[in-house]
């Protein structure tokens, strides 16, 4: 099962991708020493599309009933990590938009989001 788990270019993100650009956004991705999903280097925004089973969705993310021994620290350790990325953006002063898998089945409230943090953002 590990091998076939993707690091970047997941579905979410994809769809979430193709949404923005064709809203007309343009962003970077992969970007950075903190692997951001979706950036926004020049406003220093970042967008990362978590997965609900990977990062532990309050709805949707379950522990699998067998091996709990290896995923219960897996999955908390998945949430820490992903804790200490948001706060060390944040120290470098970036802005952290974090969006569950489940969301971007219907991506227009992100993008408006996403939209409206630019436009506060505009030097």
């Amino acid at each position: 099962m590990m091998s076939k788990v993707k690091g970047k270019d997941t579905a979410p993100e994809l769809k979430l991708r193709k949404a923005l650009w064709a809203a007309g956004l343009r962003y970077r991705k992969n970007y950075g020493p903190h692997r951001i999903d979706i950036a926004f280097p020049g406003r220093k925004i970042a967008v990362f599309v978590d997965g609900c089973f990977w990062h532990g969705c309050p709805m949707h993310g379950t522990i699998p009933e067998t091996n709990k021994e290896y995923w219960i620290p897996k999955l908390e350790r998945n949430k820490q990590r992903d804790q200490e990325r948001t706060a060390a953006l944040k120290a470098e002063g970036w802005i952290v938009i974090r969006v569950w898998e489940h969301e971007v089945r219907s991506p227009q409230d992100i993008i408006m989001s996403i939209q409206r943090t630019i436009s506060g953002r505009m030097h």
